[in-house]
């Protein structure tokens, strides 16, 4: 490049140099830095990440001028993540990066993206995409022939059809950019298996009737073809899932997709796409207990998974103390997941405040120094909790989510009593137990009022053969009717709901779980295996989680003494209690080998040497 000396020193040349020798810098910047990059785990090798977001919207009209890659080493220095997730569209459907190919949000200073991805790139950590998918507000308000047609004729406002163009004319080009133009690593797609919704553009309702023989599609619950109709749409998402994430490995092989919530309790049934883990962010209030449910619902799916604390309630907007945070990421640490935590980007994009990487720091110390003793731990089968795929799909008003399913409202009601009580407990679907039942010495149905007649049967032949099949409500009691007319109570046993006698029945019913601890109620317990060594997870969970105070939770109380007592075929030679790697003293009697926990702080796990 050559410049006319005459020029040097006029308006024009001072405007043009920063700009020419800054593309020169930024240039040389991304040559060094990859000359020099780091190796990135995978998604399914990560145990602890961050996410950001903040929706962008048309009031974002200088983003990135506070995003500086000081702020973005601060971050990693202080948490130390597996990885970190940063927004690039959320539902209001801007993007929070110059994007070409979406709409970008109004106003940038610099790209802060490239930044983010330039100082993880340095630092060998992945950078994964906040992105909304189904539910994008403008793209449905810009582009009304993409958007889901409601059962009144109109266009849903946030709501993309999984039928229409919109996969192939938004959201694929605009990841394979975000993939070959800046080079991260994935997506963690929000807004998508819940925000699909039933579709009454002409499209679907032909398709349907094509392959229904229906005349039309039904309005509402209890018409003709109303479960057909669900069901066509549930279909729909998964093609369209499928569809994507495989356009994505043809064209960036490495890039890895993962869809909130999917094949989750949402979505309970068999993986089938090819996602890179499954992932969701669980309730910001009550969120021990959400945690709980959806955490045995993934466990099983044989994908790596994670799960995501909200920082902050949505009941205050305030921000969490450590040791709340810790409490919830116990819960899903003690099921072998991975887990995450949510911080708020500001309106430009910034982190919002800097000094909550301190709450999330002490929160990744608790979770790094359980890592060796939880991560990808599996379940030693105790209590099968059924959650019918089959049951919820004919009951739910929602083509993906567990509100307004009375089975899952039974189901999430006898799991808090049984981890009360300290049992371990799956919450297993038809496609986890079908060939597989004897593995369970007992299998809960709660409250479905449907299951389909094969699986039915096999069910029955488990009680048959002297597994305990335990029936909660009218509706399952029904459906075995007969078999509770000839089969020994021992074996099929029902209870009219949960309520106070309900721990007394299961306690007759299953006498002899591997484990069992006295001395406090407020203990989660969960008998796993890992590595080939059995270990028990004890959470204390403890305190008002499900209605916490306006400041958080500041303080878990510990419990304890507690009596800690297990079956096992031989008397092991020592039993240890982790992270505080402290030597248990064994008492060996009658096939139990029973300990001594003084005190349960928030979440230990003893490990059994044989």
């Amino acid at each position: 490049m050559s410049i006319d000396r005459s020029l040097v020193g006029s308006r024009q040349v001072r405007s043009f140099l920063p700009a020419v020798f800054g593309t020169i810098f930024a240039c040389l910047l991304t040559m060094v830095s990859l000359a020099a990059e780091a190796p990135r785990m995978t998604r399914a090798e990560a145990f602890l990440g961050i996410h950001f977001d903040f929706h962008a919207g048309d009031d974002c009209d200088r983003v990135g001028a506070r995003t500086t890659p000081e702020m973005v080493q601060t971050v990693i220095d202080k948490v130390q993540p597996d990885y970190l997730q940063i927004d690039c569209k959320g539902h209001r459907g801007y993007s929070s990066y110059p994007t070409k190919v979406g709409q970008p949000a109004p106003g940038f200073v610099g790209d802060p993206l490239r930044i983010w991805r330039e100082v993880t790139r340095q630092r060998g950590i992945p950078l994964f995409m906040h992105y909304s998918g189904v539910w994008d507000d403008h793209a449905v308000a810009t582009h009304p022939p993409w958007a889901a047609v409601k059962a009144n004729g109109q266009p849903d406002s946030r709501a993309a059809s999984v039928f229409g163009p919109y996969v192939d004319m938004l959201l694929i080009p605009q990841l394979r950019e975000l993939a070959g133009e800046y080079g991260v690593d994935g997506v963690w797609i929000d807004g998508d298996c819940w925000g699909t919704t039933p579709d009454y553009g002409q499209k679907a309702v032909r398709e349907f009737c094509e392959q229904t023989g229906a005349v039309s599609a039904p309005r509402k619950a209890g018409e003709p073809y109303w479960n057909e109709w669900m069901e066509f749409h549930r279909e729909g998402f998964r093609r369209y899932l499928r569809h994507y994430v495989d356009e994505l490995k043809a064209s960036h092989p490495d890039f890895q997709v993962i869809s909130n919530w999917a094949f989750s309790d949402h979505m309970p049934e068999p993986v089938s796409a090819a996602v890179a883990g499954l992932s969701g962010d669980f309730s910001p209030d009550d969120s021990v207990n959400s945690a709980r449910f959806a955490g045995r619902c993934l466990e099983d799916q044989g994908v790596p998974w994670d799960l995501m604390s909200w920082s902050f309630s949505r009941k205050t907007r305030q921000q969490k103390p450590a040791v709340q945070l810790m409490q919830e990421a116990a819960i899903v640490l003690a099921q072998g997941g991975g887990y995450q935590a949510y911080f708020k980007q500001d309106r430009d994009g910034a982190v919002r405040d800097l000094a909550e990487m301190d709450v999330m720091a002490k929160v990744a110390r608790f979770c790094r120094d359980r890592q060796a003793y939880c991560h990808r731990s599996v379940a030693v089968p105790q209590i099968a909790l059924l959650y019918s795929t089959a049951g919820h799909y004919r009951e739910s008003p929602r083509l993906f989510h567990w509100a307004g399913s009375n089975g899952v409202a039974v189901l999430r009601k006898a799991l808090t009593q049984m981890l009360q009580n300290q049992y371990g407990v799956q919450i297993l679907s038809e496609h986890h137990l079908k060939g597989k039942m004897s593995q369970w010495p007992v299998i809960i149905v709660p409250g479905w009022g449907y299951l389909e007649p094969e699986f039915r049967d096999e069910l029955a032949d488990y009680a048959n053969a002297g597994g305990c099949l335990l029936l909660i409500g009218p509706g399952p009691a029904q459906l075995f009717e007969s078999e509770r007319q000839t089969q020994a109570e021992s074996s099929l046993v029902a209870v009219e709901g949960v309520d106070g006698t309900f721990p007394s029945v299961l306690k007759r019913a299953f006498p002899a779980p591997i484990v069992e601890v006295r001395g406090a109620r407020d203990v989660d317990v969960s008998p796993r295996m890992l590595n080939g060594r059995l270990s028990i997870h004890l959470v204390n969970t403890s305190g008002p989680h499900a209605n916490a105070p306006d400041g958080g939770i500041t303080v878990v109380e510990p419990v304890g003494p507690l009596t800690v007592s297990i079956r096992l075929k031989q008397a092991p030679q020592t039993m240890t209690m982790q992270p505080e790697n402290t030597p248990l003293e064994i008492t060996w009697a009658d096939g139990q080998a029973t300990v001594t926990v003084p005190r349960l702080a928030l979440y230990s796990i003893l490990v059994v040497d044989p």
